[in-house]
């Protein structure tokens, strides 16, 4: 028996990486561990560090699953009462984001890092495909990095086409296990084969009628760089619904209400209509963007989100 981390799962199959001799099993799970969590549509996930049993050559049975540090998950498609955990164990979440090609959905970015915010995952944002961007999208991206930084959120401004910021993004990466999400058409599969051209992933255009991604990234998985560290590429998602959060503790995921939250008058402000409410002061005077503030209030009211 061995413990590994899985690297890829596609459908009821896992590769699970032995550490020891750096194999691949092709892996089932024990039927005990499919059955015991029906509250996702996925009991394993990739990163998930499990115990295998093999069985021959290099197949084999997942045992176990180890407790997971931290990871992310959400609202499954068209199964209102399941979840998807999109990936485990994590050092870091890179949200892939375009200010055009395709166009940047911010409630789609908020809903992200809310996710990371609940379930601990530290998170950065790269904002990919500089290279398209005249003057009308740097307008955008002056807006969105004055939002985003001042939330407290560390930016990559790259392009996967030129090497724009790479070096950078790089070197973050390193020595960490992180993920490449974000919506279809952003470049994700580009970036990573941009950080490790030996990777050589499959990758697709943008949709000519609507500019709107085509999935190519069809499975979670680890890919190793060669300068060391792995990369979580993902499937592009086209909405986040969020679950396991109650609406009282929302703020706490937004860093910039939550530090402003301290000074309210009343221990159990929602920030919508108290009055000495500091969040909506420093929304009115700029300290609080009110762009994120409105995707709160949207997330209070569940508008295009699910809670459990």
């Amino acid at each position: 028996m061995f413990t590994g981390i899985v690297y890829k799962h596609t459908g009821s199959h896992y590769l699970v990486k032995n550490p020891a001799c750096g194999t691949l099993y092709d892996c089932t799970a024990r039927g005990k561990l499919r059955l015991h969590d029906n509250a996702t549509t996925n009991p394993i996930a990739a990163g998930d560090r499990v115990d295998v049993e093999p069985v021959t050559g290099t197949a084999g049975v997942i045992v176990k699953i180890h407790p997971r540090k931290n990871y992310i998950i959400r609202r499954a498609v068209n199964l209102s009462k399941q979840a998807h955990i999109i990936a485990a164990n994590l050092d870091a979440a890179f949200l892939i984001v375009t200010i055009d090609y395709p166009a940047l959905q911010m409630e789609f970015t908020d809903r992200f890092l809310v996710t990371c915010e609940a379930y601990k995952v530290p998170v950065k944002i790269a904002v990919n495909k500089m290279d398209l961007y005249g003057e009308a999208q740097h307008e955008l991206l002056q807006r969105f990095q004055e939002i985003y930084t001042g939330a407290g959120y560390e930016l990559f401004c790259v392009s996967a086409h030129t090497g724009i910021g790479i070096d950078a993004l790089r070197k973050a990466v390193k020595g960490k296990l992180c993920l490449f999400s974000g919506q279809s058409g952003v470049g994700k599969s580009s970036l990573v084969n941009a950080i490790d051209a030996g990777l050589q992933l499959r990758t697709g255009h943008l949709s000519g009628y609507h500019r709107k991604g085509m999935h190519t990234t069809t499975f979670y998985e680890i890919f190793d760089t060669a300068a060391g560290g792995q990369i979580i590429d993902s499937p592009g998602i086209k909405g986040f619904g969020l679950i396991d959060m109650e609406k009282e503790e929302l703020y706490h995921f937004f860093p910039e209400l939550f530090r402003c939250a301290a000074q309210c008058k009343y221990n159990m402000c929602t920030h919508t209509h108290e009055p000495g409410c500091a969040v909506k002061t420093a929304v009115e005077h700029g300290g609080i963007s009110p762009e994120r503030y409105e995707s709160y209030l949207k997330m209070l009211d569940n508008k295009g989100g699910k809670y459990r």
